[in-house]
């Protein structure tokens, strides 16, 4: 990897003073992942994020993948390994004890940790972004707010994501105001609302929820939850096709009490579109949007690169008795399986440009970081499609895994911005551009 050494360093764990008892019982994390002391072999003397360690962690989460596909159950093992390496706080601001890492050194290791299972690597990509939300320069949040996820990330393992979809609002991105309300009182804030798609609720300890103020004329932002505040209830009705372990029920807040200073980030509705604020806060939309897209596709790419490995052992040892050799020997098996691998380098060249941008200060404009997503995912899914027709039913059974990874990588059209989108923004641009130099 091309990454400085002292990049992963690691800061000690301090201890955080709560600053009240009531404070105090709210931010009990629902993950308590306390970094045990490492022993040698669990702790070896490579540095964090290394090949090797990741190599060895997609392996363990690959064995039990599919039982946390059959159960839904949340992978907290997973999460418990990742906590021993100090990898869930790697990239939290390192002012505050976080890693501070680069996007390549991130786009490494949910690689590696979607290889094996993608459920863990989505529960962790939303934690990243909203960390590296919070090493930026211009961030709104309180310090201390920032500095106290951050400790908890590293000391504890808390994770955190950000809750937005609504049952009428759908996603934010296609605007609307949030049904979810914010009413300021004496000592802060009260929050009602009901969110869907909670991504890995059952493992969270905060929350970072979209709403609306009950003033005359409301501001939209970013309200601070901890997960176990009174008020919170989670309705467990996360049943889907792919990424099942994900846990992504839905969330009802009912008079949930924040204090004052938990409202992080309000502005005017207005204010939260891409284009608006100062050249600072566009910049800072851009850089935001590349690191989604760019870990997203790397989680579904390393699905389809499973899916590749897989596909290329049964090739190499299914032999039927009419052909009297392995079916990797056939050209027509070996030009789809081409195909495959030219679909792959492209993602790969592609996530590399990205990546080399945004580590370089110089992140693509949003709508760009939008057609990565479309042709990384579109890409992903291809692949994962051809390895099904090229292993026939024995690619659809449940005692192999392939059929897993189709129904996973299916998950890539969902997210924000969805493909549509993503379209429609490219082709007004290029039409108005191509209008203004006529």
């Amino acid at each position: 990897m091309r990454t400085q050494k002292n990049e992963f360093a690691y800061a000690g764990c301090v201890v955080f003073r709560r600053r009240a008892a009531r404070y105090r019982a709210q931010t009990m994390s629902a993950l308590p992942l306390r970094r045990p002391p490492a022993t040698a072999e669990e702790h070896p003397s490579t540095p964090l994020a290394a090949p090797e360690l990741l190599a060895q962690l997609s392996a363990r989460f690959a064995a039990t993948a599919a039982d946390h596909d059959r159960s839904g159950a949340f992978p907290r093992e997973n999460f418990d390994a990742l906590q021993a390496h100090g990898l869930i706080g790697l990239v939290a601001p390192a002012a505050y004890g976080g890693g501070g890492a680069t996007l390549l050194t991130a786009r490494h290791v949910i690689a590696a940790v979607a290889r094996g299972e993608p459920a863990t690597a989505l529960i962790l990509t939303m934690t990243y972004l909203q960390h590296h939300a919070l090493t930026r320069g211009d961030s709104r949040w309180p310090a201390h707010l920032r500095e106290r996820v951050t400790r908890d990330a590293v000391e504890r393992g808390a994770l955190i994501n950000a809750l937005r979809v609504e049952p009428a609002l759908g996603s934010p991105a296609r605007g609307g105001l949030p049904g979810t309300v914010a009413r300021r009182d004496a000592e802060g804030w009260k929050i009602d609302g009901h969110k869907l798609y909670t991504t890995g609720i059952e493992g969270l300890s905060w929350l970072a929820v979209w709403a609306r103020t009950d003033e005359a004329v409301p501001r939209t932002g970013v309200f601070l939850v901890p997960r176990h505040a009174p008020g919170v209830r989670v309705i467990a009705s996360w049943d889907h096709l792919g990424l099942r372990a994900s846990g992504s029920h839905e969330v009802v807040f009912e008079n949930v009490a924040i204090d004052a200073d938990h409202a992080v980030d309000l502005r005017a509705p207005a204010d939260w579109a891409p284009d608006a604020g100062s050249q600072t806060d566009i910049d800072a939309h851009a850089t935001q949007q590349a690191w989604m897209t760019v870990l997203l596709g790397s989680l579904y790419d390393a699905v389809a690169t499973a899916a590749r490995d897989w596909l290329a052992g049964f090739l190499n040892q299914r032999a039927p008795g009419s052909l009297g050799a392995p079916l990797a020997s056939l050209p027509r098996v070996q030009e789809h399986v081409g195909e495959i691998e030219a679909l792959l380098r492209t993602n790969r060249v592609l996530l590399d440009d990205a990546t080399a941008a945004v580590d370089g200060g110089h992140a693509q404009p949003a709508a760009d970081s939008g057609l990565l997503k479309y042709t990384v995912t579109g890409n992903a899914v291809r692949v994962v499609e051809l390895a099904l027709q090229l292993s026939g039913n024995h690619g659809l059974t449940r005692h192999n895994p392939l059929e897993r990874h189709y129904r996973d990588v299916l998950c890539s059209r969902i997210h924000t911005p969805q493909n549509d989108a993503i379209l429609v923004a490219a082709g007004k641009r290029a039409l108005l551009a191509s209008g203004a130099a006529a």
